[in-house]
C-alpha cells in the first residue's frame, strides 16, 4: 500500500498500491467495501476523497489522474502533466477543482467535472512532492525537491512572498485542522519536522523567515 486517505465522514478509508489497484474499507468492520478497482497498470502514489465525500481521485506513475464516484464508477481520466509521476492531489473546498503535483515541476488546477485545465502553477525548480490546502480554501501550500515550501494565493494563482527554504528536499507538507499552522518535513540522516505559522507567513516581508518559523523537531 503506497497511499491512504480517509473519507470526510470517517466511515471508510481508501488505499492505492504499487500494483495499480485501489481498495476501500469500512473503518468500523474492517471489511472491504465495493469490488477492487484496477486504477492503473502502474503504481498509485496518491489518493484523495473530495470534501463532499461523493468522489475520490488517484494519481501515480502513468501521469493520469482518475476520478471515481463513491460507487466505484470511473467518471473521468485527466491527462496533461508533461512527464513524471503524479505525486500529490488535493481538492478545492467546493469540490469543483483538483490540484495535482508532479515530477514535471508544476502544480496544475483541473476542473473536476470535465478535466479541463484552467491553470498551470509554476515556480518550483524541481519535482513537487506534496500539496495541502488551507481550511478556508484560499491558499495552497507545496513542498518540493528544490528544498522549498511555497504558498500560493488561489485567487491570483501567484506565489506569496519568497520560498521557505529547508536544509534538504522537502518530502511532505500538512496543514493543521484550524488553519493556523502547517508542518513540513525532510528525511535522511538529519530528518526534521518544521512547524510554521500560516498567518505570519502571509504577512511577512519577503526576506523574513524567522517570524514564520515556530518549531523544529529532530527525528531519530
Amino acid at each position: 500500500v503506497e497511499c491512504l486517505d480517509w473519507s470526510p465522514n470517517g466511515a471508510e478509508v481508501a488505499g492505492g498500491s504499487e500494483h495499480g489497484t485501489i481498495r476501500r474499507w469500512n473503518t468500523t468492520t474492517g471489511r472491504q467495501i465495493t469490488p477492487l478497482i484496477k486504477g492503473s497498470d502502474d503504481w498509485i502514489w496518491t489518493i484523495k476523497y473530495s470534501p463532499q465525500g461523493d468522489k475520490f481521485a488517484a494519481g501515480g506513475s502513468d501521469d493520469i489522474i482518475r476520478v471515481w464516484s463513491k460507487d466505484g464508477e470511473l467518471l473521468i481520466e485527466i491527462k496533461g502533466h508533461d512527464s513524471g509521476i503524479v505525486t500529490s492531489l488535493c481538492w478545492s473546498k467546493d469540490g469543483k477543482y483538483i490540484f495535482s503535483a508532479s515530477l514535471d515541476y508544476t502544480i496544475r488546477k483541473w476542473q473536476s467535472i470535465d478535466g479541463k485545465e484552467p491553470v498551470i502553477i509554476r515556480g518550483h525548480t524541481n519535482s513537487v512532492i506534496s500539496l495541502c490546502l488551507s481550511p478556508d480554501g484560499s491558499h495552497l501550500i507545496s513542498a518540493s525537491n528544490d528544498c522549498s515550501v511555497r504558498i500560493w494565493d488561489l485567487e491570483t494563482n501567484q506565489e506569496i512572498g519568497d520560498p521557505l527554504w529547508h536544509d534538504d528536499r522537502v518530502d511532505v507538507v500538512a496543514m493543521s485542522s484550524d488553519g493556523q499552522y502547517f508542518a513540513s518535513a525532510i528525511s535522511g540522516p538529519d530528518a526534521k519536522i518544521y512547524v510554521w505559522s500560516l498567518e505570519a507567513a502571509l504577512k511577512r516581508p519577503s526576506d523574513d523567515h524567522v517570524s514564520v518559523f515556530v518549531h523544529c523537531q529532530c527525528l531519530f
